[in-house]
């Protein structure tokens, strides 16, 4: 009686091992993050907490949480598409320039990318 008790405490344990290991961290990325963001000019137009010639990425997450009400998957499609498409957008000074196209073609890079921005 007492093993079948102990076998569904096993089979989580086992789980919660196993997403811990083959989920990587945010905190882990961080840094490939920061790096794909200096290597493209990000941080030249954003901060993470101040106004630039763009919007913080603190700012970019509040907006986004607001509009979007939370919801991750269209945050992300939203985000993801703005970084690979080169829009067309308004600057804090009111001028308009074309957004640069993020220079990589991973998709967990940049689903990584916008997890991070997301939880700031």
């Amino acid at each position: 009686m007492r093993s079948q008790r102990a076998m569904p405490a096993l089979a989580g344990s086992l789980i919660a091992a196993f997403v811990t290991v083959a989920t990587p961290s945010l905190a882990a990325d961080e840094d490939a993050i920061k790096a794909l963001l200096k290597k493209n000019d990000c941080f030249k137009c954003h901060a993470i907490d101040k106004t630039k010639k763009g919007p913080s990425y603190k700012k970019i997450a509040a907006t986004e949480k607001e509009k979007e009400k939370d919801n991750m998957a269209a945050i992300e499609e939203k985000l993801i598409k703005h970084m690979t498409t080169g829009p067309k957008v308004k600057l804090e000074d009111g001028t308009e320039e074309d957004h640069k196209v993020i220079d990589t073609k991973d998709p967990a890079m940049l689903k990584a990318v916008v997890q991070w921005i997301m939880s700031l």
